[in-house]
This record gives C-alpha cells, sequence and structure tokens, in this order.
C-alpha cells in the first residue's frame, strides 16, 4: 500500500505592465503559511537527466538593495549550512563559510 502524500508550496507573482514583479506572496498550507508576502525568492530546481541546476530569482522592483545584501549573504550562509548536511563535507563547508564572513565584511553588513 503506498501511503504517500503531496504537498504543495505555490508562489504567486504580481507584475506590472512590463511584466516586472510588483509582488511575491507564497503559500505553502502544510507549514501554515497563506499569502506570506516577500520582496524577493530564489530558488533552484536539480535537473537530473541534464546534470544542472534551474533557477527562479525574483525581487519585486521596491526590493532595497540595502535588503538584498543582506538578503544574499543569508542565502549563501544558509547553504553553506545545507551542503554540509547535504555531503558531510566539513572542510569545504568551513570555507565557503569563511566565504560569507569576508562577503559580510566588504559589504560591511557585520557590526562589531
Amino acid at each position: 500500500m503506498n501511503n504517500s502524500k503531496t504537498s504543495e508550496i505555490k508562489i504567486q507573482v504580481t507584475l506590472d505592465d512590463n511584466k516586472i514583479p510588483e509582488k511575491l506572496n507564497w503559500t505553502a498550507e502544510d507549514g501554515g503559511v497563506a499569502l506570506e508576502e516577500s520582496k524577493a525568492i530564489f530558488m533552484s530546481f536539480w535537473d537530473h537527466k541534464k546534470k544542472e541546476s534551474l533557477r527562479i530569482d525574483l525581487w519585486t522592483k521596491d526590493m532595497p538593495v540595502d535588503e538584498m545584501k543582506i538578503f544574499f549573504h543569508q542565502t549563501l550562509s544558509a547553504m553553506a549550512d545545507t551542503f554540509q548536511r547535504a555531503t558531510n563535507d566539513e572542510k569545504m563547508s568551513a570555507t565557503m563559510r569563511d566565504f560569507c564572513d569576508y562577503f559580510a565584511e566588504k559589504l560591511e553588513l557585520k557590526k562589531e
């Protein structure tokens, strides 16, 4: 007997007349999220047949640049954590975290 269940994550993109995102909302009912507003979304998918990543990068036209820098830093940091969990490669994960620290330093994101 197959007891598998499906779950959906929905992304709603409101576009202006030039097809530029004005508003981003996402829903993940299983996670208790309904039409949560966001200013930016990065998603990656792995195409195992072609052995390449596919991605969706969207941000609203009113996403502040300073917040985009923080978003990138936090995303890169999360990728280092995910990489370690997925591969158990502590050395490369540490290298990725070092880069994240460098990235934050150069963008002056870290407060003393």
